[in-house]
């Protein structure tokens, strides 16, 4: 193996464990975005006849997702009321959905 490709972006200090693999390793590592997010715009939301006070509980699959539901939210005027149920896909994005709502705990 002469070159490794990693599907993300380069890491940005070298204290990352690629860079420890390539010189030991004597490899050359190539760092390749291969997906880009882009949220919609309120336009095409509109378009599509979305009514969000419709919805009484989301599904978040990933950080990227809570900044352009909230973005959309914030564009179309709608606040988000208290009693909406948020289900996150992992930990991660629950604890960075605090970011948006206030924490409460289950009964």
């Amino acid at each position: 193996v002469k070159t490794i490709l990693v599907s993300q972006p380069a890491p940005k200090t070298e204290t990352s464990p690629y860079f420890d693999l390539s010189d030991k390793q004597k490899v050359k590592i190539d760092f390749r975005s291969f997906i880009h997010v882009e949220g919609i715009p309120v336009k095409e939301v509109r378009a599509e006849k979305i009514d969000l006070s419709k919805f009484t509980a989301i599904i978040l699959t990933s950080r990227n997702a809570v900044d352009h539901f909230f973005r959309i939210a914030e564009e179309m005027r709608f606040k988000v009321p208290d009693a909406m149920k948020y289900f996150c896909q992992s930990e991660a994005v629950a604890y960075y959905l605090q970011k948006y709502v206030v924490y409460r705990k289950r009964k």
